[in-house]
C-alpha cells in the first residue's frame, strides 16, 4: 500500500514534464514590436556608409537549450536595408555614435542575414555576439524607417525529446510501482 502512495511522486513529476513539453511545443510568441530605426542617408554618387549598434547583443551559452527565432521586416526595402552581423564586425568597422566609416561590402563577410538585397531577415539565435547594421540604398535619401520585430521561443528539439522520454519513463515507473505487472501476471496465471 505504501508503494502505491509513493508512486504519486514519479507520476506527478511525469505530469510536470509533460506540461513543460506541451507548452514548449505550442511556444511563446511575444507581441510584435515596431520601432523607428535610423538609416544613414545615401544620395546618388555618394559612398553608402552603414550604421551599427554600439553594443553587442550577447546570447549566452545556456540558450542552446532554447530555440529563439527573430523575424525582422522593414517598411521601405527599396530605400533602406537592415542586417544582422557577427559581433566581430565591430573590430573591422568600429561604430562611433552609431555610425561607421564602412560600406556594406566591408562587412559582407560578417553578415548572417539581411542586407541590401533582402526585405526581411530571420535570425535563429545561437550563442554568440550579434550587432544590427543599417544602410540606405543609393539615391534614397532615407534617414529612418519603421521596423517590425516578431519573435518566438521554444525549447530545443533535443530538449523536447529528452523531456518526452523522461515523461514516458516516469509514467511507466509510477504505473509499475502502483500496479506491479508481476503480481497481476501471477494472479492471471493462477486464475
Amino acid at each position: 500500500m505504501m508503494v502505491r502512495i509513493l508512486s504519486i511522486l514519479p507520476g506527478s513529476v511525469g505530469i510536470l514534464c509533460s506540461l513543460i513539453l506541451l507548452i514548449s511545443m505550442v511556444g511563446y510568441f511575444p507581441d510584435d514590436s515596431r520601432i523607428d530605426v535610423p538609416i544613414v542617408p545615401c544620395s546618388d554618387g555618394e559612398t553608402c556608409f552603414v550604421g551599427m549598434t554600439e553594443q553587442d547583443l550577447s546570447v549566452p551559452r545556456p540558450f542552446l537549450l532554447l530555440e529563439i527565432n527573430l523575424e525582422v521586416s522593414w517598411s521601405e526595402p527599396d530605400r533602406g536595408w537592415l542586417a544582422v552581423v557577427r559581433g566581430e564586425a565591430a573590430e573591422v568597422c568600429p561604430p562611433t555614435d552609431g555610425l561607421t566609416s564602412c560600406t556594406e561590402e566591408d562587412i559582407s563577410d560578417f553578415i548572417i542575414d539581411g542586407g541590401s538585397n533582402s526585405d526581411e531577415l530571420t535570425l535563429y539565435m545561437k550563442p554568440g555576439n550579434y550587432r544590427f547594421v543599417t544602410g540606405g540604398q543609393a539615391g534614397s535619401g532615407l534617414d529612418s524607417q519603421l521596423v517590425t520585430l516578431s519573435s518566438s521561443v521554444h525549447l530545443n528539439n533535443y530538449v523536447e525529446l529528452v523531456l518526452a522520454i523522461v515523461s514516458v519513463l516516469l509514467f511507466a515507473g509510477a504505473g509499475e510501482m502502483a500496479f506491479p505487472l508481476r503480481r497481476i501476471w501471477k494472479k492471471f496465471r493462477d486464475a
